[in-house]
């Protein structure tokens, strides 16, 4: 069993940072508003999981004005985009064996 788990990252086992990358996979770029927005949490939880992400280089983040208004995007880097397919065929290949 050892085998099918190997390339689970823990980086990804909380469901935040699950959800931040899955919206960055499928986007260039997402906005702090909008990753707010669309997995329902609180500021804190997102700064301090964003910031999970990108200690490990996972994600890159570019903080900037709009205006008067800071703007925070966050975006998938190289690695953090094959470390987190690496972990969805993971997923994918232990529900098989199930």
């Amino acid at each position: 069993m050892k085998n099918i788990i190997q390339n689970i990252n823990k980086a990804f086992d909380h469901r935040i940072r699950l959800g931040i990358m899955s919206v960055l996979m499928v986007n260039e770029a997402a906005d702090f508003n909008m990753l707010k927005e669309l997995l329902g949490v609180t500021d804190g939880n997102l700064a301090s999981h964003t910031k999970a992400l990108e200690a490990e280089n996972y994600i890159s983040i570019e903080k900037q004005f709009i205006g008067k208004k800071p703007n925070t995007r966050y975006i998938a880097t190289k690695e953090g985009k094959k470390a987190f397919k690496e972990h969805i065929d993971a997923l994918e290949k232990l529900i098989q064996k199930s």
